[in-house]
């Protein structure tokens, strides 16, 4: 089984101010560890393109998609896929990729998109996938928002459907998370976990084709120590890309 990730990495430019002088330090951090573990405990092959090379590097033709069983945007916005290099500097027509990601999942690949300040809409909007073919594909409708929900007292997520195959093995109360993006289930949409009546963890099919979105964060901050650590965490990973995968 092959997995595609694209995202789940930052730069932090730092300015340090100390009284009349100041300078300027570089961070590069990345999120994916736990789930590359996941992955990896599974031997599931994982290819990851961190963000800053998303816009050259990830797939610009179906082939290319077809080559991966699921595919997963991880808190990248929109623009990170829709403007490769050739086309926001060099203004050279290329392939819309968020459509072509439509098309792999419609003849039978898998999609999945996990929440973060740049996932579905996001922080101030700059996740911008709302009336995207993303859109389309998902179980859910996105707000024309910041979609934020920030709960830094902890929160508890409601499982609708226990007997769920991406619940196979795990036992026991769920770990807390910190917040979550708020979205709407479409009709046709299986409502897996949920939160105040917000879809927490959804799927459908597409086509001949899954899609799945999960809410929250598989990483800090909104997925908090407790879960990124709890002992099931690679199991319920491992579940579902292999229910994505699994007919």
């Amino acid at each position: 089984m092959k997995v595609l990730i694209a995202g789940e990495t930052w730069t932090k430019h730092i300015i340090h101010i100390k009284g009349f002088d100041s300078f300027t330090t570089s961070e590069y951090g990345e999120g994916i560890s736990w789930f590359k573990h996941a992955m990896e405990s599974a031997n599931i092959d994982l290819k990851h393109i961190p963000s800053h090379q998303v816009a050259e590097y990830f797939p610009n033709t179906l082939e290319e998609l077809k080559q991966y069983d699921v595919i997963i945007f991880s808190d990248i916005g929109s623009n990170s896929i829709l403007l490769p290099i050739n086309t926001f500097t060099n203004g050279i027509i290329q392939p819309n990729r968020l459509n072509l990601i439509k098309e792999y999942v419609k003849d039978g690949g898998n999609f999945a998109m996990i929440g973060g300040y740049m996932s579905f809409q996001g922080i101030d909007c700059k996740g911008q996938y709302k009336d995207t073919a993303i859109e389309e594909i998902l179980p859910v409708e996105l707000y024309a928002t910041d979609d934020r929900s920030e709960h830094p007292e902890g929160i508890q997520m409601e499982i609708i459907q226990p007997e769920h195959p991406i619940f196979n093995g795990i036992t026991g109360e769920w770990p807390h998370f910190l917040g979550y993006n708020k979205l709407k289930a479409k009709p046709n949409a299986t409502v897996i976990a949920e939160h105040n009546g917000n879809p927490f963890i959804s799927a459908h099919a597409y086509g001949d084709g899954r899609t799945f979105a999960f809410a929250s964060d598989f990483a800090p901050h909104w997925g908090p120590k407790e879960f990124i650590e709890w002992e099931h965490y690679n199991t319920f990973w491992v579940n579902t890309v292999k229910w994505l995968v699994e007919r």
